[in-house]
């Protein structure tokens, strides 16, 4: 069903979305911790693979990789080519506000995405 795999990638979108606020906020708090390196969330990718293709595919359920929707899962990686500060952090307060802006237009887009779908299926099923 169409429908209910849109609303599938969707709610997977907004796990990462909600993973990306939380690696954002640690990210901010240890701004001052010495040698902490700032964390980003990467799910898009890992999506736009799968999609087209190029990500392992899995011909049974004990095989890597998988074409499903449920394989799909943001990683937290390390952030690397940030300028490191003399105490070793690479945090830098304005990327992550930044970051913080545009996750919370990617949050809200996603939750009137879901809330299209839901009502596409209130109305075909009135």
């Amino acid at each position: 069903m169409l429908v209910g795999s849109n609303v599938e990638l969707i709610k997977k979108a907004l796990n990462a979305s909600s993973m990306r606020q939380e690696t954002i906020a640690s990210n901010i708090s240890n701004v001052n911790t010495e040698g902490y390196k700032a964390k980003r969330v990467d799910f898009e990718n890992t999506l736009k693979k799968a999609m087209s293709g190029s990500a392992l595919r899995g011909t049974h359920d004990k095989h890597f990789g998988s074409s499903s929707i449920e394989s799909i899962q943001p990683e937290v990686r390390v952030q690397t080519g940030n300028r490191i500060n003399e105490n070793g952090n690479n945090v830098a307060i304005d990327t992550e506000m930044a970051e913080l802006s545009a996750n919370t237009i990617y949050y809200q887009a996603l939750t009137s995405q879901l809330s299209s779908q839901y009502a596409s299926i209130r109305s075909v099923l009135r």
